[in-house]
């Protein structure tokens, strides 16, 4: 795929695929899935975690709601070791106890901890509390601090040799980190890049997405709903639109973040309501029109 400008990516919603040079997103029985470079297939909509397992709402309830995504198809979970300080970990441990091999999970190591002995604790420490013996994707939170990110590539690729991770990738990100990455022997093995994309912040779309897409690299979205107050969802035009499909401003929102078929979504929930809601992101499809009065209230 020949360079992509700026200029050709910062167009509307609407043009997204074409200027991206993307195949037609896929589907499955469940709904729209995102391929990974290594032909790995995960839904374009999963389930995040990152407040869970800390007392907002009770255990069993996020449990339940956790559950119940992977019931309707969201079965890519992503947590991180900070996380509640390993207590999200455990809550997923225990929903996914007798369904390991119905899920697609995700950790982190958190950048402090990226050194070769380190990194292997950590993925113990983590691999312990979600009581598994693998993770499918293994990620390093920032690239802030990191000494020697050859070495964290070197002890993910012994990992993944290892059988404790089935893949590695990176979080947070930007396009010189990753050209970075990329000048070190392995680093082109990473598989995704996880960075915050919503309506309401799309500054991915300047650089960092259309070089994940150039390189292969899925694109995780995290605060897919515009994060902390989710103003997104109370925006007239989000509601209008989600309306008129007779689906959620959530659902709309998320079905806008996965439009392309390169990002997958990790919206968090501790309820089964709202789990409902973003599950519905999985079948629905944003018109021509849609996506311009979507691009018109949230300039890219």
């Amino acid at each position: 795929m020949h360079a992509i400008t700026r200029r050709r990516f910062a167009v509307c919603g609407v043009g997204l695929i074409s200027a991206l040079g993307l195949p037609n997103r896929a589907t499955s029985a469940v709904g729209q899935t995102v391929s990974l470079s290594d032909g790995a297939v995960v839904p374009a909509v999963g389930q995040g975690s990152a407040r869970l397992g800390q007392g907002r709402r009770p255990a069993e309830e996020e449990e339940q709601a956790m559950s119940t995504g992977l019931s309707l198809g969201m079965t890519l979970i992503d947590t991180a070791e900070v996380y509640g300080g390993g207590k999200a970990e455990q809550l997923i441990g225990r929903v996914i106890k007798d369904r390991r091999d119905q899920v697609f999970l995700v950790s982190k190591v958190w950048p402090s901890h990226a050194t070769r002995a380190g990194i292997q604790e950590s993925c113990s420490a983590s691999l312990a509390r979600l009581g598994t013996d693998h993770l499918d994707l293994y990620l390093l939170h920032w690239p802030d601090r990191v000494k020697d990110l050859a070495e964290v590539v070197e002890t993910f690729e012994q990992l993944r040799a290892g059988g404790r991770i089935r893949r590695w990738g990176v979080s947070n990100f930007g396009v010189a980190d990753m050209e970075r990455l990329w000048r070190i022997p392995g680093g082109e093995h990473c598989a995704t890049n996880q960075v915050p994309y919503s309506l309401a912040d799309r500054k991915v779309e300047r650089a960092v997405l259309p070089w994940c897409v150039q390189h292969r690299v899925a694109v995780m979205a995290y605060s897919p709903l515009g994060g902390e107050g989710a103003s997104v969802l109370r925006n007239p035009t989000v509601q209008r639109i989600a309306s008129s499909q007779g689906r959620s401003p959530a659902a709309l929102a998320l079905a806008w973040a996965v439009r392309s078929g390169s990002v997958i979504a990790i919206p968090e929930s501790g309820s089964v309501s709202h789990v409902r809601e973003n599950a519905a992101a999985l079948t629905l499809t944003l018109g021509t029109d849609e996506l311009r009065q979507l691009d018109e209230a949230f300039p890219a």
